[in-house]
């Protein structure tokens, strides 16, 4: 006799399931539980043992792949063994550690519209090309309008390009093991679904189960598998966070959709640094790469205007130079407002605490603007000194030059910390023609000795000293 389905609550933040409804999740989310039907685990198990999914038996064939796994001595395993795959892209395989590595499953995501769908079929195409099959596998677009975008950002396009549309994960999952390819692409994990679950696609349990069984293809046949989602109105990741931790590289695209400008950040790489960061630029032949980005960021800075400074981060690999801008302007009614678009807010806070009690600034009745220019969210505390400065500049009224770079940290007592790879932002600010570099007394003493033509050091040890030279 047949089992019944059984019917749980699962939480669409957590993942967490709960054989009756609640109020709270165990994960603090309020209202979060969704009715979902589950069929029994012995139902699931059948259907894949009639299918041939899984063995039966220790014949290895009966599985259709490699056969069980056995343990192995740690002190025999190789490290940095991967073989990694060349997608063609400079800027992506800086950004997944130097290439796709074989058996890994790679999430990314962004808005809607931002290129994700157009660096992937670039990808696949250069992949196709040369090394072999490749399975591009859309629920949410058909053929043709794919065939479209590969006409328009794909140079050449080989018979080793196969395009599926499906959304059904057993189909999906058959045809991946009778094609054998070497690269396989899900766009998106939203739209899949599994016949074993009752839930509409896109659910929790939906999107858990499909992560698996791309998983089990991906690990057992040694495929490379890219998978597109989704994301919420507040740029997180839609469904469970199950899936963030099932796969190996976690993706992000970021950028506004009426400017050129695309960065493309790893969140999360178990095969490499998750600092790196690619820049491209979105043209109408596909997504091209940008070399120079600290050109790119600064090339709209005016020499001698108010309320713009140029800053520096270090991301993965490279230095970046950027124009932080700042805009002060009289509170009318009311409580000042405080908006920033690049840097925390919080952080901005604690940097208009230390101007106003230690450089003597009284901004509390001013409408404070902070602007990262190009879109970039840097990330660590290089860009305090900068933000600072660039502040003092439009409440002073005091043209900033387009030849000082500003580096440092601000602390509460308002003294600048040193800050990490200095010595390559400095060589980079030298590169890209800056004559004064602002940065704390610790770095500058380090760097001194290295003799670094064409750029003077100022050391400083409080913000109060770095306004003086300002």
């Amino acid at each position: 006799m047949a089992k019944k389905a059984k019917t749980v609550f699962v939480c669409q933040e957590c993942g967490y399931e709960s054989p009756k409804w609640q109020g709270q999740c165990i994960c603090g989310a309020w209202n979060s539980m969704v009715e979902e039907k589950v069929l029994p685990e012995s139902t699931t198990v059948d259907k894949r043992r009639r299918s041939g999914s899984i063995a039966v038996s220790g014949d290895s064939q009966a599985a259709g792949g490699k056969g069980r796994n056995r343990p192995s001595k740690l002190m025999e395993v190789k490290s940095g063994s991967y073989t990694r795959m060349d997608t063609g892209i400079g800027e992506l395989n800086r950004v997944l550690g130097g290439g796709l590595v074989k058996g890994s499953l790679t999430l990314i995501s962004g808005e809607p519209g931002i290129g994700k769908s157009t660096i992937i079929i670039q990808a696949a195409a250069y992949i196709a090309k040369k090394y072999g099959k490749v399975l591009y596998v859309s629920g949410e677009e058909s053929e043709e309008q794919i065939k479209m975008r590969a006409d328009r950002v794909c140079k050449e396009l080989t018979d080793n390009l196969f395009i599926l549309a499906e959304t059904n994960m057993e189909n999906v999952s058959v045809i991946a093991e009778e094609l054998r390819p070497e690269f396989v692409i899900i766009d998106s994990i939203q739209t899949m679904y599994t016949g074993d679950l009752d839930s509409a696609p896109g659910s929790v349990s939906q999107v858990r189960a499909c992560g698996n069984e791309l998983m089990r293809v991906g690990k057992t046949y040694n495929i490379p598998i890219f998978i597109v989602a989704h994301v919420t109105k507040s740029g997180e990741l839609a469904g469970p966070k199950i899936v963030e931790h099932l796969v190996d590289c976690v993706l992000h695209f970021t950028g506004e959709r009426n400017q050129e400008l695309r960065i493309l950040r790893g969140m999360k790489n178990r095969f490499g640094t998750t600092s790196e960061i690619g820049a491209f630029e979105m043209a109408e032949e596909g997504l091209i790469e940008i070399e120079n980005l600290s050109k790119s960021f600064l090339e709209g800075m005016e020499d001698g205007a108010e309320g713009s400074m140029a800053a520096a981060v270090y991301e993965g690999t490279r230095p970046l130079l950027l124009e932080v801008q700042a805009l002060a302007a009289p509170a009318n009614v009311g409580f000042a407002r405080r908006s920033s678009i690049g840097v925390e807010l919080s952080r901005l806070n604690m940097i208009l605490a230390v101007l106003e009690r230690k450089a003597g600034l009284s901004l509390i009745n001013q409408d404070i603007y902070v602007n990262i220019v190009g879109g970039l969210r840097p990330e660590g505390t290089s860009v305090d000194l900068a933000v600072a400065l660039a502040i003092y500049s439009t409440y002073k009224g005091r043209p900033c030059s387009g030849k000082t770079l500003a580096l440092g940290e601000i602390g509460l007592t308002g003294d600048l910390r040193s800050v990490q790879n200095s010595e390559k932002i400095v060589r980079e600010a030298a590169r890209m023609g800056f004559e004064r570099v602002i940065l704390p007394a610790k770095n500058a003493e380090k760097l001194k000795s290295l003799g670094i033509k064409g750029t003077t050091l100022i050391g400083v040890k409080h913000i109060s000293d770095a306004i003086r030279v300002f």
